[in-house]
Parts: C-alpha cells; structure tokens; sequence
C-alpha cells in the first residue's frame, strides 16, 4: 500500500507546489504509507502513521543567471530521480508526479514503466503551450517540437494525467492517441479556510487608503501575466477618487509595474512588496476584489491557484481571461466576481466602475465566493479525489 510522489518542491519551501503536494501526501497517506522523493533541501522527514516519510535528493541550485550551471544541476536531479524511482519502487506502488518546465518529471515516469509500476502526472502547466502563450517560443521552434516529442513518450507510458482545469482537456487533443481514458479532472481548492472576513479599519495594509473601494492584485506576475493592462486601467480611473489599486507580488511583471509607477506616479496607485505567508490572510483581506491579469492565448495552459483562497476570503476576482478558461468558468458559472477580456484596460476599468457602484452586489458576490469554495473547493474534496487515484492504480496493475 505504498505510493510514490515526486516533486522539486516540498515544505520547507513555501511555494503553492510544495503546499498542495504536501496536502496530496498527507490525504493519500490516510490508506497507507507514502514516501516523497522531494527535491527541497530541509525536507527529510521520517513519517509515521498517517505522515508521509520525505526523501530528499541531492539538488543543486546555482544563481538564476548562471545557465550552463542550472542545464547541469537540472540534468543532475533528474538522474538522482531516475535512479531513486528506479531503486525503491516497484510493480504495486504507484508513482506520482508534477509537471515542471524541466526533463526531470520524465525521468521518474520512465523509471517507473521500466520497473512495471504505474504512474500519474499532474498537471499545473501545460507544456509546451504555456511556453507558447507567453511568447516566449513559437509553434515551430525546435524546442517547441522536442517537447512535443517527448510528450508523446512520456503521454504514452502514463497510466493518468490530472488535470487541474476543464480547459487543458482541449489542449490534449494534439496527443489523443496517447491520452485516450488516461485525463482525470480534479481541481485545485483554497489552502486558507473558507469564511466571510469582514474588512478591518484596523488591517495595516487597508489603513492606508481611503477610497471606499481597493482593488488589488498579488502572487506570481510572470510571462503569463499582464499587469500593464491593471496599470492601463488605474491611468484610466485616476481621477475618481472613490477607486484606489494595491498592487503587489513578485516576478518581471512586478518590475514592470514599478517601473510604470516610478514613471507615472499614479495618485490611486499604492505598491506593496511581497507579504510574508504569515500576513497572507491579512493581506488578502485588505481590499474589495481581487484581480488575476492573463495575456490573451493562456486558457487551458494553467489554472491560479490563488483563484481559491481569494474566494476562501469572501473576495470577489476580476479575471483577464478567455470565458472557456476554467478560471473564468468558475467565476461566471457561480457570479463570484468578473470575466473581463484579456488586453482590454477599457473593460477592465468598467467592471471596477461596476462594482464601485454596486456594493451590494459586490457583498452578494462575496457571500457566493465563501459559499462555493467551502461546498466544492476543499482538502476533503481534493484528498478523496487523489486517494481514489492512487487506489484505482493500485488496483489496475493488478487486474493487468
């Protein structure tokens, strides 16, 4: 009753990887034992009942601009996945995985079909089409049709893929000879409790703003991201004074956006540098809503986590997206916020008017918001969804 789980990231690092693949060991554990091979230095852990045992591999992290360091120590991780999955697995333990913008994944699906056990991928970013949507390489691109290539292979040798949103489904048409009965929908949900906070007069990052309505922005702003259509929609609203912007974050588009209000100096702009995760809650229960800004093209590639926890909260979102993306299903198909066309500051600024000045549809929507991340989008739901993955590998491999 073993089950593998693979991940560069695991607590102590705190990134929203590491928090959810931490939550999926500890649910798949409650049948068994689990045992995570985690890339995360300081995350060996011995386990125990209902506690997954942490092996951490050798892996080395040289400075972002240092690449010919980075391709080796990607290289290098990957070999010490092969061999470890290779070495401790077997025919009954299923092996699970999560996708990364790297090789190493495969490496662990491919050790496991050598040993005859089963294996899933979960996906939180679709690659190549990610890469493709944020511009950063072209349909045609060598890199673009290696990966494809190995996709194929890897597709192939998977027993599941777990997809995070119902919008990746399309993007797998490419390889449906390959994923065939293999793609299992189970959502991502809020790591925060899902409750109605009321905003405080008293919150340190409210006080400083004393506009009836803050609209804020947070989390990861990288090529996927578009906050310069956010910036464009604040120049726009500048002079009404009942709308205010707190933005914040972390990644290029957070540079960018200091450096359009270095220029600017936008009088209903405010930055805030990163929150530390102790102050998350009390951050995201500064403002009225919250904004999630996508580059047009980016549906079916990935799903925002942040999207959760924001409801959790009783918030409301305005997201910059396609109306087929999951995200965007998710807001419109329960009336918790506002699905604004991606690259359109104009549309963007009218939803905020919208909700300026309606505020009691605002506080409907953010009643919906609490009501629907604590009915659907749960641990308990997520736990049971992976615990019947690993269960129904399990039992395939022995039916084969």
């Amino acid at each position: 009753m073993t089950t593998f789980i693979v991940s560069q990231h695991y607590p102590p690092d705190d990134s929203t990887t590491a928090a959810y693949l931490r939550m999926i060991a500890e649910e798949i554990a409650k049948d068994g034992d689990v045992v995570v091979l985690s890339g995360t230095r300081g995350s060996a852990a011995p386990g125990g009942p209902g506690q997954p045992k942490v092996i951490e591999l050798f892996n080395w992290t040289p400075p972002k601009a240092a690449l010919i360091r980075r391709g080796l120590a990607m290289a290098l991780f990957a070999i010490a996945v092969f061999a470890s999955v290779l070495r401790r697995c077997s025919r009954a333990t299923p092996v699970i995985v999560v996708t990364a913008p790297v090789f190493w994944p495969n490496a662990a699906i491919f050790a496991a079909r050598l040993k005859g056990a089963p294996s899933a991928l979960i996906v939180y970013d679709l690659f190549p089409d990610a890469l493709i949507a944020a511009r950063l390489a072209t349909e045609r691109s060598l890199a673009v049709r290696l990966i494809v290539w190995l996709n194929e292979l890897t597709y192939r040798a998977l027993d599941a893929i777990v997809i995070i949103g119902r919008d990746m489904q399309n993007h797998f048409s490419r390889y449906r000879a390959r994923t065939a009965g293999k793609l299992v929908y189970i959502p991502n949900w809020a790591t925060l409790p899902a409750r109605l906070l009321p905003l405080d007069p008293a919150n340190r990052f409210r006080r400083n703003f004393s506009s009836p309505l803050v609209i804020g922005l947070s989390g990861n702003l990288g090529y996927t991201h578009d906050p310069e259509t956010v910036f464009a929609a604040a120049r726009e609203l500048a002079n009404e004074p009942g709308i205010s912007f707190m933005l914040s974050g972390w990644g290029v588009g957070w540079q960018k956006l200091k450096q359009l209000q270095a220029a600017e100096k936008l009088p209903n702009v405010q930055l805030v540098e990163r929150v530390a995760l102790e102050d998350l809650e009390e951050f995201l229960t500064s403002a009225d809503c919250w904004l999630i800004p996508y580059r047009a093209g980016m549906a079916g590639t990935s799903v925002p986590s942040r999207l959760y926890n924001l409801l959790a909260m009783g918030r409301p979102v305005m997201v910059l997206s396609e109306p087929d993306a999951e995200h965007a299903l998710l807001v419109s198909e329960n009336n918790v916020g506002w699905v604004v066309p991606p690259a359109d500051p104009a549309a963007l600024a009218a939803a905020i008017r919208e909700a300026a000045a309606d505020t009691a549809a605002l506080a409907a929507r953010s009643r919906r918001a609490v009501a629907v991340v604590g009915e659907q989008y749960t641990q308990e739901a997520g736990g049971r969804a992976y615990r019947a993955l690993a269960q129904r590998l399990r039992q395939d491999r022995r039916d084969a």
